[in-house]
């Protein structure tokens, strides 16, 4: 499943976040802890953003100039209507070079979508986008070994695929960064996120 199937997937759910019944505090607390490590609030990035603006809300109420990027530009419309002065790029984040660096960068819940082969590319991508102690934040199935399937739970099939604890731990270590936060945050589900600091 390529990006833009997921982002056509993701077109077609959009009802699932603007329904009252989605948890608003989802990631807020995760993004508070990763915030506490950041020295120098300037500007951030929010990948795979969505419609729901939480984390743009967040980064602008913690000071920061955000900007968001994701591959649905259904949620990316919603997006624009409810920050409509902040920057958003319907790109994929395989493909899309990150036109600045960053104090602050969330994935949250959205890079687990990228192909396994990508996984690791795309990792040192937005490490590499980091100012020097930038902070980046991100989701993964916290599982003990790499891997990918897909599944059709939230009505359209999506695609998900991990390094696994050990695969990230050894990248991020391999790119010069320190693990500030590893948490299973949903245990036992293999839901888990990781805080990364560039040196």
């Amino acid at each position: 499943m390529n990006p833009i199937d997921i982002g056509n997937a993701y077109n077609k759910i959009t009802h699932l976040w603007e329904s009252d019944k989605f948890n608003m505090n989802n990631g807020i607390e995760q993004h508070n802890r990763a915030i506490s490590f950041v020295k120098n609030r300037d500007i951030a990035l929010d990948v795979g953003c969505g419609c729901t603006g939480r984390f743009i809300d967040l980064l602008l109420e913690k000071g920061f100039e955000p900007e968001g990027v994701d591959i649905s530009d259904k949620m990316i419309n919603f997006a624009k209507k409810r920050h409509p002065a902040i920057n958003f790029h319907t790109n994929d984040i395989c493909e899309w070079v990150p036109p600045k660096r960053y104090d602050f960068i969330t994935a949250w819940d959205s890079i687990w979508h990228v192909p396994l082969d990508q996984q690791e590319k795309v990792i040192t991508k937005l490490i590499s986008s980091l100012n020097s102690n930038g902070v980046l934040i991100f989701s993964c199935g916290g599982t003990d070994n790499q891997g990918d399937h897909k599944d059709d739970f939230m009505g359209s099939e999506v695609y998900y695929s991990t390094l696994g604890v050990s695969g990230f731990l050894k990248l991020i270590m391999s790119l010069d960064c320190i693990c500030r936060h590893f948490e299973y945050d949903q245990y036992p589900e293999l839901h888990s996120y990781f805080i990364v600091q560039k040196a």
